[in-house]
């Protein structure tokens, strides 16, 4: 293409377009404008503040399977709390300073809910201490901060969809069961465990229509499901929504070709294995002690044996509650936060980034 010359008149007639000759006339001055002192935004002035945290208070506290407990946390003046959609999380900051982020079980069309978020978290034994905080500290009357509800894992309300549940998995699946069954899509949920008293909120699943709730526990078939076996309930041309544990989304995602569903929608408990890393070297200052990183292994992980106090929450770089300075190295940077801005003034999310083999990344810790 000649950019040099001007398009032909749209009639075919041998002279340039008088509409594209006056286009082409206003963005040569109008780009250049945009640039002038009057018009860029004053460096001097400061950007608009963060959105303030959410105060609220549980409210409500019940069993809803073995080890899970499910919240309710409302403003403690009885006010109504922003909206938001199936999927949505909210990012807790827990009496230790811990923040984790839990998925919103509720349902968001209800106007009798707007006034209180419900959240269900399991215990984990071997987990990072925010789990048994919760289970152990959050009672009725706690006050407790978070950020507002925001979303990663949305619904799209494909005409057909196939839910599949690990666990706990089903809490950002259960507001978009109830948004499948409100809009007469046509919807199939199979919700996983290891026993049926694993599964939580079974009962008010069952209650939504029991001819498309499956519930398959590990103890009454010989062990867990295949991704094929899961994917067969899909209806043709289905959309999957997908949230359990990570080799139940391998084995789902290496099934899906095969089977009746056209695509797959998934979020992971935690972060997903490394397998494209190399070995590389993270040195705690610039004297200080150096630590070996894995193929396998995150460098959070690593540092968090020499530093047990070291925050984090997501694990798969979008939350950035784990943020380093890095004073010198040449980082693989894979997480879904920082601006490359940010990076060139030496951010760095443990979580996720890695480095070539044999590199040291120097961290300020």
């Amino acid at each position: 293409m000649d950019l040099s010359t001007p398009p032909p008149d749209l009639y075919g007639r041998p002279r340039a377009d008088t509409f594209f000759r006056f286009l082409t006339a206003f963005g040569d001055r109008y780009s250049p404008a945009l640039g002038s002192p009057l018009l860029r935004r004053n460096p001097r002035r400061p950007y608009s503040r963060p959105t303030e945290a959410l105060q609220l208070v549980v409210t409500a506290r019940r069993q809803v399977a073995a080890d899970v407990v499910e919240l309710t946390l409302a403003d403690p003046s009885g006010g109504p709390l922003p909206g938001w959609q199936p999927g949505a999380h909210l990012r807790l900051a827990l009496p230790s300073g811990r923040e984790r982020h839990y998925s919103l079980c509720g349902d968001p069309a209800d106007p009798a809910e707007r006034s209180g978020y419900r959240i269900a978290v399991r215990r984990l034994p071997d987990g990072g201490g925010g789990s048994a905080e919760i289970h152990d500290t959050l009672h009725p009357g706690t006050r407790i901060a978070a950020r507002r509800p925001r979303n990663g894992f949305a619904f799209c309300a494909e005409p057909a969809v196939l839910f599949l549940a690990g666990g706990i998995g089903i809490t950002p699946l259960l507001p978009m069961v109830r948004e499948a069954r409100r809009n007469g899509l046509d919807w199939h949920l199979v919700h996983t465990g290891r026993s049926a008293d694993t599964l939580p909120f079974a009962a008010e699943l069952r209650a939504l229509d029991p001819a498309r709730v499956h519930q398959r526990t590990d103890d009454e078939h010989g062990g867990p499901p295949t991704g094929a076996e899961l994917l067969a309930h899909a209806p043709r041309g289905a959309a999957v929504y997908c949230c359990g544990p990570a080799p139940m989304l391998t084995a789902v995602q290496r099934a899906l070709d095969a089977s009746p569903a056209a695509s797959l929608h998934f979020e992971r408990f935690g972060a997903a294995p490394v397998t494209d890393g190399e070995p590389f070297t993270v040195r705690l200052g610039a004297d200080g002690p150096e630590l070996p990183v894995p193929a396998d292994r995150s460098a959070l992980d690593v540092l968090r044996e020499a530093r047990p106090d070291l925050p984090y929450s997501c694990k798969q770089g979008f939350c950035g509650t784990c943020e380093v300075r890095l004073l010198a190295g040449a980082p693989d940077h894979r997480d879904r936060r920082l601006t490359p801005e940010r990076r060139a003034d030496g951010a760095l999310l443990p979580c996720v980034s890695r480095a070539a083999a044999g590199e040291t990344l120097v961290l300020d810790l």
